[in-house]
């Protein structure tokens, strides 16, 4: 059925359904498992009053960002190795979380992207944005998406 899996994750709880579904549908039908967080890049203010960090803070930051994606991603492959799943754990850096979900995607040869949505409506959907729909909406890969 599918041969290579790819599982978003930021390390939620919601994520981290998304990523136990993900492993057993890996597992049932045989398929690797790409787990995949973006991280994003530290914001940078231009605006008169905003607070400037300087070049090594930004870094050390970003550094900081980047190690915590790596443990979230490597508790997957953990978790996938249990059950005998192939599981490659990589991050992405890029301040588009949907563009860099679909671009990996492509980039890994997925045949399924899975990942969870909180389902929010409303204002709040305006507000807080949603990858889910970004990716739904973009990707030519299938999307199983799970609440």
């Amino acid at each position: 059925m599918y041969k290579k899996i790819m599982v978003a994750t930021d390390g939620s709880t919601l994520s981290k359904k998304a990523v136990t579904h993900a492993i057993n549908l890996a597992q049932l039908s045989g398929a690797e498992l790409v787990a995949l967080k973006v991280v994003p890049r530290y914001p940078q203010s231009y605006f008169e009053g905003g607070m400037v960090l300087p070049a090594s803070d930004v870094g050390r930051i970003e550094k900081q960002w980047t190690e915590h994606s790596q443990t979230i991603v490597d508790a997957v492959a953990k978790s996938g190795s249990a059950k005998g799943v192939t599981v490659k754990a990589i991050t992405s850096k890029s301040d588009l979380v949907s563009d860099a979900i679909i671009a990996a995607a492509k980039k890994h040869k997925c045949d399924l992207i899975v990942m969870a949505s909180h389902g929010r409506k409303g204002i709040k959907r305006v507000l807080l944005g949603s990858e889910t729909h970004q990716v739904l909406t973009h990707s030519t890969v299938p999307v199983l998406v799970l609440r």
